[in-house]
């Protein structure tokens, strides 16, 4: 049984939670056969040796199912003003076909895609989890990573959407 909390201001919570700051990655995952993608925010860097990376995936997703069945998943970082690729993978654009069809992408050593024109991007082999509440915590090790150019990393606050609270 979940216990609420009366005193919690939802809207203080809301409003707060919103200003910790996140970048947007576009998570690409695989599960042997089939290829996926979604513009993750919920990304930070968890540990220097071993290199590590924390990546929050809501649970009741394909792409959740998908690192689970297979252990792995991409992270590639996008550049600042690159919204409209980030808005590509927001949501399901649609129930059936490749997100990445419109977007220029390689499958990487895990086997999963990562978007060419980032700014790069790590690859991951998932090491540990935590599946408490909405969302499942995966802790993925980094085991390739690349850069393909310079820039400015694209923030979720520049976009103007809401993602938490």
């Amino acid at each position: 049984m979940e216990l609420l909390n009366p005193l919690l201001d939802e809207q203080a919570k809301k409003t707060i939670l919103r200003k910790i700051p996140h970048g947007l990655y576009i998570c690409g995952v695989c599960d042997g056969e089939n290829v996926n993608g979604f513009t993750a925010s919920w990304v930070m860097q968890a540990s220097f040796q071993p290199p590590l990376v924390v990546n929050c995936v809501k649970n009741d997703s394909i792409s959740h199912a998908m690192i689970k069945a297979s252990g792995v998943f991409s992270l590639s970082v996008l550049e600042a003003g690159q919204k409209d690729v980030a808005q590509k993978f927001f949501k399901p654009q649609r129930l059936v076909g490749n997100k990445f069809e419109d977007v220029e992408s390689y499958i990487g050593e895990t086997g999963c895609p990562i978007i060419s024109d980032s700014l790069g991007y790590v690859e991951c082999k998932v090491v540990g989890s935590v599946e408490h509440g909405d969302h499942t915590v995966y802790v993925g090790e980094v085991i390739a990573a690349g850069v393909h150019r310079e820039g400015e990393p694209l923030l979720l606050e520049s976009t103007g959407w809401n993602y938490g609270g």
